[in-house]
């Protein structure tokens, strides 16, 4: 079973469109021992860091997620709450991975958010990516970004900033990108995830 965490956030049916196209058994829960118990954990969502704490920490999933010990993915904002802080709303996030969510700078000739295909460049060894050929294009929309460091798994580049495109520690994997949106390459890292086991 795949428990998708429920904390308030959106795009959550996207997520799990998608992994009923895989044929996954698929949960929206906020239930502490279903989590848990669950086989794979997918942690999605957009929305606003702040707020999306506040939530995490008022239903008691702080701690739950963290000690989570099977296959996690965390998707888009998902993935920023992985890190230490986030700029938006000044949040004190999971601190799964050691990096902190940057905003992009305004005033540079470039939009914002980041929105559409980019290509990434990935670490083969990260199982997300399993049997992947280099530099595909995934769907992005953000205009927070995880720093680039240790955690990276892969990045990508937006004007003169690359950032974490997917970060990886131990069992907690994240990608900032959006793979229920990303045609085949997502279904097929969705997939790669569906079928890694610790």
């Amino acid at each position: 079973m795949v428990a998708v965490i429920k904390y308030n956030a959106g795009n959550v049916k996207s997520v799990m469109a998608a992994l009923s196209r895989l044929d996954a058994d698929a949960l929206l829960t906020d239930d502490r021992d279903t989590i848990l118990s669950a086989d794979h954990v997918v942690f999605p969502g957009v929305g606003e860091a702040s707020s999306a704490m506040a939530y995490i920490r008022e239903k008691g999933l702080y701690e739950t997620i963290r000690s989570i010990r099977k296959p996690f993915l965390g998707i888009c904002l998902g993935m920023q709450l992985m890190a230490r802080s986030s700029e938006e709303g000044g949040a004190s996030c999971l601190s799964i991975v050691n990096g902190d969510v940057r905003r992009f700078p305004t005033g540079r000739g470039y939009k914002i958010p980041h929105m559409g295909w980019n290509n990434i460049s990935f670490d083969p060894a990260c199982p997300l990516f399993k049997g992947m050929e280099q530099d595909p294009y995934v769907y992005f929309v953000h205009s927070y970004y995880l720093e680039k460091g240790e955690w990276s798994v892969a990045v990508a580049g937006y004007d003169d900033i690359v950032f974490s495109a997917a970060v990886g520690n131990g069992n907690f994997l994240g990608t900032q990108f959006h793979p229920e949106k990303s045609g085949a390459v997502g279904r097929r890292i969705l997939s790669n995830f569906l079928e890694w086991s610790l």
